[in-house]
């Protein structure tokens, strides 16, 4: 009777790779292998998930290089990008700055990393609100730390990369932006390219007078150093682009975080010391508890039916009260208006709640909730902030913002206003494309071809909005004639009015969206119990449904996919007999799909969301096959995985599984496969026939097999991805070429 052929599959308690006869597996996260402890200065610490910066040069590369062959860029297809609209003016000022849009990524996952920055500003944002900073920048934070299976919770705090590190992705990051505007292979519309990026700093007035906090704002105030030297990692092929003018002043604002129990007095002596010593435009980020337990609990439990979320008490405690707020906010903007600064507050950060999720660790006590929910709380004190001090302050927003909504937080005159939840949702930074669709659409139906216009006619306040000024007969007739014609309103009123009268409409529009906000049935719980579908089986170190959802919903874009061709391998296990080498059999391990998912270390940090979103159990940031960007990266980590590099004209692999460390050196068409005991060379074609070398035991070419598949699949040069990126460069570029003239 013939043998089933044997596929790779998880099971046990153990998490690792099976064949039945229990001889191949690979561990998720092993204990050190003997190799490994063995070799000095490899480990010292226990292995966490850490994020690793990209080199720029090879980000360069794989941008354009991406852009020309496959047309997206960090696997966003281009037809999601959003480069603005002809027909419409989508700018606003923010800090008297100009930026081309209002929409931004809010300070979080998706600011962390160069191309992170790189992904949110081709979905349209302009104002970039950078990951939030802070002096201790050695966190070491749970992990799973993102949940978005209904609303949004996380457990993440500031930023995972070091103060240096962090500084020099912003500067990246803002340099590839810059080549992308002056490559002129983006359909840009005019005016489209004026981008800000938003320094987030927090949360002691301590920390941020610090060396390192205070080397980052300077750095973040001109980069020209850094600037310097990354223009010279531009690959050879786009070197014209290396005496670009590339912007040095990344950003004159900062928006302060107050969570983590910011006291009231130290929030105040930050902001004065931001404005009177360094010269900055600060906005105040804002905690929803300053609705008090009383409104919180209403809106939360009452209103949108929550109940099975709890704020801590203590959460209240720690944060200001609305009378200091407002007292606060008086005092620092007329401080700010003496110095000739900006200065604003935003609305809000994340809402303090007890932790009654499996997912996160139990260690965590609490975790952050975000997602519609928020989205209530936050616009309740935006409207109550407005009804205290009017249009005074500029407000920016984050709270639950979608499609659906951005529009109406647009209307309002919120700028930036910046979104992390919705980002995090089946379709990635793709999702942006459709802010764009529904503001334009609801732009078109205003008759409104400008921002201010549609502020101005967006919830038909218009009218009632100019009757609140005072101005002459002649010009309240002009304006209210290009009001019913649906001409243009700066035109027919003036600079000077026209800048009051979208201020009265946005105070009007928050009256009116706030008190309908609440009422809105979805953002209640009852509409969002659906979790992401889950099929019941579990994944596979290959083959799995190939949906593709974990690509787009990683913000830091680590999960990728590549082609390895269906196959059988054969289990083939060899040693030494007294005639020779002698093999034996165990069966065939089928690989039955061409379209595989891979994971890039360097990118990952064990945050979950993807697990949330795969149809399959188990995570493909744990189970698929995790190539890391560098061997000493590889040889630090105990995690299994893979490095591909080359080692002068040859390619080589390593692999770790279950602990025990191999390599395979591909010369031609020769293999030769290293491991504990074993060093041996063999013929691809023909490795029984060829085989020569020595072991002190059995040796399972199972592995080796496996390896050099995957090594072939990631480094094929028709193939883009950050693995073959890192390791080709220009190398791999002029490889695909002549493959192509081939």
């Amino acid at each position: 009777m013939t043998r089933p052929p044997l596929r790779l599959s998880w099971g046990g308690s153990d998490n690792r790779l099976r064949t039945p006869d229990s001889r191949l597996r690979v561990s998720s996260r092993p204990s050190p292998s003997p190799l490994l402890t063995a070799t000095a200065g490899r480990r010292s610490v226990p292995d966490v998930a850490r994020l690793v910066p990209y080199p720029f040069g090879a980000l360069v590369g794989r941008m354009f290089r991406e852009l020309d062959e496959t047309q997206a860029i960090f696997d966003l297809p281009a037809r999601r990008f959003f480069l603005g609209d002809p027909a419409k003016d989508l700018g606003v000022s923010f800090h008297a700055h100009r930026a081309s849009s209002p929409l931004g990524p809010a300070a979080g996952p998706h600011t962390q990393l160069a191309q992170n920055i790189v992904l949110a500003w081709l979905g349209g944002s302009r104002i970039l609100e950078l990951k939030t900073v802070q002096v201790r920048d050695q966190l070491e934070i749970p992990r799973p730390c993102i949940d978005m299976e209904t609303v949004g919770f996380n457990i993440e705090w500031s930023q995972e990369l070091s103060l240096h590190e962090s500084l020099e992705e912003y500067v990246k990051g803002s340099m590839l932006v810059d080549l992308l505007v002056a490559s002129g292979r983006l359909s840009l519309a005019p005016g489209f390219g004026h981008t800000m990026f938003d320094m987030s700093v927090g949360y002691d007035l301590e920390g941020i007078r610090s060396e390192p906090v205070q080397s980052f704002i300077r750095g973040m105030q001109d980069a020209t150093p850094i600037v310097d030297r990354l223009r010279r990692q531009i690959p050879a092929g786009l070197r014209r682009y290396r005496d670009l003018d590339f912007r040095t002043r990344l950003s004159d604002t900062l928006t302060l975080s107050t969570f983590h129990g910011c006291p009231p007095d130290e929030v105040e002596a930050i902001v004065s010391f931001l404005l009177r010593d360094l010269g900055l435009h600060p906005v105040i980020k804002l905690n929803p508890m300053l609705l008090g337990r009383t409104e919180t609990d209403r809106l939360l439990h009452d209103v949108l039916g929550y109940r099975d979320i709890e704020v801590p008490e203590s959460a209240f405690e720690r944060d200001m009260t609305w009378d200091q707020a407002a007292g606060i906010i008086d005092r620092l903007g007329r401080l700010a208006s003496s110095l000739g600064r900006g200065f604003g507050v935003k609305f809000t950060n994340t809402l303090i709640v007890n932790n009654n999720r499996s997912f996160f660790p139990h260690t965590e006590k609490e975790m952050y909730l975000s997602g519609p929910p928020l989205h209530v709380l936050a616009m309740t004190l935006v409207g109550r902030f407005r009804e205290h001090f009017g249009d005074r302050f500029p407000v920016s927003f984050s709270g639950g913002i979608d499609r659906a909504n951005f529009p109406d937080a647009v209307a309002l005159g919120l700028a930036p206003v910046t979104v992390c939840t919705d980002l995090l949702k089946t379709g990635g930074y793709g999702r942006a494309r459709g802010y764009w669709e529904q503001l334009t659409s609801r732009m078109d139906a205003a008759g409104a071809a400008t921002i201010g216009d549609f502020i101005v006619r967006a919830y038909g306040m218009g009218d009632e909005a100019l009757g609140r000024l005072e101005i002459d007969v002649t010009s309240r007739l002009a304006c209210r004639r290009a009001l019913e014609d649906s001409g243009d309103l700066r035109a027919a009123s003036g600079d000077g009015v026209y800048g009051r009268w979208v201020s009265e409409a946005a105070l009007l529009n928050t009256r009116t969206y706030v008190e309908r906000v609440a009422s809105d049935p979805r953002y209640s719980r009852a509409r969002h119990l659906r979790r992401p579908r889950k099929i019941g089986r579990r994944l596979q170190l290959f083959d799995c449904l190939s949906c593709d959802k974990c690509i787009p919903v990683c913000p830091n874009d680590a999960n990728f996919t590549f082609v390895m061709p269906a196959m059988d391998v054969q289990v083939i296990k060899m040693h030494r007999g007294d005639a020779g080498w002698e093999a034996s059999y165990g069966g065939t391990i089928t690989i039955r799909e061409d379209h595989q998912i891979g994971n890039f270390a360097d990118f990952c940090n064990d945050c979950g969301n993807c697990d949330v979103f795969c149809p399959e159990d188990g995570g493909p940031y744990v189970l698929k096959p995790r190539f890391f960007g560098s061997l000493e990266r590889w040889r630090a980590s105990s995690l299994d995985g893979f490095h591909v590099g080359r080692r002068g004209p040859d390619e080589v692999i390593a692999g770790r599984f279950d602990g025990r460390e191999y390599e395979v050196v591909a010369a031609d068409d020769r293999l030769s496969y290293s491991g504990p005991g074993f060093s041996v060379r063999y013929d691809e074609e023909d490795p029984l026939g060829t085989i020569e070398g020595e072991s002190s035991g059995e040796i399972d070419l199972t592995y080796a097999q496996i390896m050099n598949a995957l090594r072939k699949a990631v480094l094929d040069p028709h193939t883009v991805n950050y693995v073959s990126c890192a390791v080709g460069g220009e190398w791999t570029q002029a490889r695909a070429v002549s493959t192509k003239r081939a």
